[in-house]
């Protein structure tokens, strides 16, 4: 088929990759602009790698995008993590359309931080959809989905990068294959199931030790790596990441007192449990470091007393 693919990331350029290894003919790439500094975007890299015809733009809105677009006289067009807004007649002008991918069962968590909700949310699973955008955000019907268990130390780089990433490349050659065949089905998406959560930030990620413990472990892997959940120390904002839930009480020990730091990292009180913190990065340092290695500095130790920052 021939195949118009925007997108960006590790994730389009292993998409890029899997729709050249499975013979198909790739008429064009939409990448992301050049960054002011830095390194291109991978997908630029591997579409120039490969000598295929190359576009950066920064919107697809006008006149002169569409008809560029259909031009192409592409079959399909395939969205491999876009954040910009494609308009309908850009997704609707190859011959089969255009199909997206979304890192959730939608329709349940719709919006740009699936990954992260699911987590902070205590979900047991999530997985990946193959659908067919219309203008509504991630609302199209569905082509193809796979479930994958949650682990109770996933974090939202290890779930997306240890098995959506895979599952999502992998279904993506399914979705293509089904397309092929005119097996393709467009399934309308359940709205008494649909869940939209907005782009997960600072404003979601500050940490209350008093809430229940599962609550908040889910919420710091839940914004490991990003935006990185926190606690106020000593005036500074402390990040926290890689928690495992420890399920003995801190008797006698205030919801987000520093109970002890070793090697394995630093243990903090819950209310009735306690939780292990791995990982942790102190501000304004831009470095994540070992919880003992910030206590040999004497920025941080047991006793010392973790709170909520004030809004």
């Amino acid at each position: 088929m021939r195949i118009a693919l925007i997108g960006q990331a590790l994730f389009a350029q292993k998409a890029l990759d899997a729709l050249v290894a499975h013979g198909e003919e790739i008429v064009h790439v939409f990448a992301p602009p050049d960054p002011p500094s830095g390194k291109p975007d991978p997908l630029k890299t591997r579409a120039v790698e490969l000598g295929l015809p190359l576009s950066q733009p920064r919107s697809f809105k006008g006149e002169a995008a569409y008809e560029h677009f259909k031009a192409l006289d592409a079959d399909l067009a395939v969205m491999a993590f876009v954040t910009i807004i494609v308009p309908e007649r850009i997704l609707y002008a190859p011959r089969h359309k255009s199909i997206c991918f979304h890192p959730s069962i939608l329709p349940r968590h719709r919006g740009a931080s699936a990954i992260n909700w699911a987590i902070i949310q205590g979900d047991s699973e999530t997985g990946v959809t193959w659908f067919w955008p219309d203008k509504g955000i991630d609302t199209g019907p569905i082509l193809v989905q796979r479930r994958v268990p949650i682990g109770d130390e996933d974090t939202v780089g290890s779930l997306y990068f240890s098995r959506l990433f895979p599952l999502g490349i992998d279904s993506l050659i399914e979705a293509v294959e089904l397309i092929k065949r005119g097996a393709a089905p467009a399934i309308p998406q359940d709205e008494r199931l649909a869940t939209y959560e907005p782009p997960c930030r600072d404003e979601h990620a500050v940490v209350d030790f008093r809430r229940p413990a599962r609550e908040v472990h889910n919420l710091i892997r839940g914004c490991d790596p990003q935006p990185g959940a926190f606690a106020e120390l000593a005036g500074r904002r402390l990040r926290m990441y890689e928690p495992r839930l420890a399920e003995e009480s801190a008797v006698g020990s205030a919801p987000g007192t520093v109970l002890s730091i070793d090697k394995e990292g630093m243990r903090v009180a819950l209310a009735g449990a306690s939780i292990l913190i791995r990982r942790v990065r102190l501000e304004p340092d831009g470095k994540k470091t070992d919880p003992a290695e910030l206590a040999a500095s004497g920025m941080l130790g047991a006793g010392m007393q973790l709170s909520t920052p004030r809004a």
